[in-house]
């Protein structure tokens, strides 16, 4: 029997700790699959971090132990050579987005192998929630090739493959009959990857951008938000990204696709060199400053930003010498903006930007308590989880921003969905985070709210969708769409976002 609205929130509210929330929500949307998504975008903002960060962390380090049905699609090796047949026995066909993941790099907590499949699961709702696509035209995977944790390969209640990741040639062979499955399958679906390792996500990105309308949210999703969060705090604090020293605590897929992002942005709009751009950004390790004196070998991905710059081996001692005014952390070690690194910040800047992303909030550089209090209210902070606002110095009250992918990856796919893009171009996101830092008035910035408030992801998404269509269409990656009345872009996408109280319209 329905529980109504305020019946499903109420029973939300009781339900503790977060996990349970978790799985009382997914068993609503067995029972009910309207009311979940009438709850879930009725109140996104109190649903989402239950059925995403930071609780779908612990969802999936416990997923063959939690009492959960599964939502999405497993393909194993063991499926090889059948991958195409395994697709086409999915019960619904028409899909038009993919979230996939191999499972070995999920949030901050590393290799969880067949878990992962609840990050494609939680991944996959916000295109729903923040922008609108139909649910049933969406479909989760996770690509399960073993796993290299001793933990899971030991614990008997693990139900993936029991093996050990393969060696690089049976996986880049069993990668390329995936993709090639998924475009014989659906030739205009959009394939988002979600948390793979670093080794392997940027040679998939670079593989098949070329061949599938594809995207790594990690790398350009992160970076993306990541830019809008920067352009926006810039605004405020009245300066040009120019101008700035970019430092990065943590060189893996995230940062380094951050900066690349905000390479291109000072080659396109500032008219540098792609390399003096890149000289904007300096990224620590864990052995230090990547530069280009350091011995022992790079890894591929991080060679571009080996500037020719002195060592350091701490953070604190790179911020007293490259002073930067925009401190990233993308680490992954709690605690790592610690007092004497965010105060020095604040000596070198009236504004500092600090933006401490790991997820979840277990892995967060510095929590905004700590950021308000060791900059005396100045600091200009967007994290990557969620944290409660605070009363500032002048006795107003500071709102944390949040630079949640959500405000991104759905609207970048809805656009590409439905104008059937090629490709999405890293000017697609440097698109999408200009419009985005656009969107927020003075007053809203000054409150520390960096993007418009969640809780109007969908008309959000609807400006950005609008844009992006534009964009896509005016760069040739796509053709203006059947339906399309002159250029009234708004109608279009209106007509053909999901309600959860019935209207469904088709793609």
């Amino acid at each position: 029997m329905a529980e109504g609205a305020e019946g499903a929130e109420a029973r939300l509210a009781r339900a503790e700790p977060a996990i349970e929330k978790y799985v009382w929500l997914r068993d609503l949307r067995e029972r009910d699959e309207r009311e979940f998504f009438a709850l879930l975008m009725r109140r996104t903002e109190t649903v989402l971090p239950f059925v995403y960060t930071p609780t779908v962390g612990e969802a999936c380090q416990r997923y063959s132990q939690l009492p959960l049905k599964t939502q999405g699609l497993y393909l194993s090796l063991a499926d090889k050579g059948h991958l195409l047949e395994r697709l086409q026995a999915w019960p619904y066909q028409g899909v038009r987005v993919v979230v996939a993941t191999d499972g070995e790099r999920i949030l901050g907590l590393g290799d969880l192998g067949s878990g992962g499949m609840g990050i494609s699961e939680g991944k996959i709702l916000l295109y729903t929630a923040a922008a609108g696509v139909p649910p049933s035209l969406c479909l989760p995977i996770c690509l399960d090739v073993g796993t290299n944790n001793d933990e899971l390969l030991k614990d008997p209640t693990y139900n993936g493959l029991r093996q050990r990741r393969p060696a690089e040639a049976e996986y880049s062979s069993f990668m390329d009959e995936f993709m090639s499955a998924l475009r014989a399958w659906a030739p205009h679906v959009l394939l988002q990857f979600e948390d793979f390792g670093n080794h392997n996500a940027f040679w998939l990105l670079n593989e098949y951008r070329g061949r599938q309308c594809c995207f790594n949210d990690d790398i350009q999703g992160t970076a993306c938000i990541c830019l809008a969060g920067i352009l926006s705090g810039l605004r405020l604090a009245g300066r040009r990204l120019v101008d700035e020293t970019i430092l990065f605590l943590g060189a893996g897929e995230a940062g380094v696709g951050i900066g690349e992002l905000i390479a291109l942005a000072l080659h396109r709009w500032e008219g540098l060199s792609i390399d003096e751009a890149r000289r904007k950004c300096i990224f620590l390790d864990s052995k230090g400053v990547v530069c280009a004196g350091r011995p022992g070998k790079l890894q591929a991905h991080k060679t571009a930003f080996a500037h020719d710059i002195p060592h350091h081996s701490d953070l604190l001692s790179a911020v007293e010498e490259f002073k930067p005014g925009v401190l990233i952390g993308v680490s992954t070690i709690a605690g790592a903006f610690n007092q004497a690194v965010v105060e020095k910040m604040a000596e070198l800047n009236e504004r500092p930007l600090i933006f401490p992303l790991s997820n979840p909030t277990s892995k967060s550089e510095c929590t905004f308590e700590q950021a308000m209090q060791w900059t005396k209210g100045s600091v200009v902070f967007a994290s990557g989880s969620p944290f409660d606002p605070l009363e500032g110095p002048d006795g107003r009250m500071r709102y944390p921003a949040q630079a949640n992918n959500a405000y991104i990856f759905p609207a970048v796919g809805h656009a590409a969905v439905l104008c059937q893009a090629s490709a999405i171009t890293e000017e697609v996101f440097l698109h999408a985070a200009k419009t985005l830092a656009g969107l927020s008035p003075q007053a809203d910035l000054e409150a520390g709210r960096l993007f418009p408030p969640f809780s109007g992801i969908l008309d959000v998404s609807l400006q950005l969708m609008c844009s992006l269509a534009q964009h896509m269409c005016g760069s040739g990656l796509s053709q203006k769409p059947t339906g399309l009345e002159g250029d009234d872009w708004d109608r279009f996408f209106r007509d053909r976002m999901y309600v959860a109280e019935g209207r469904r319209s088709s793609l």
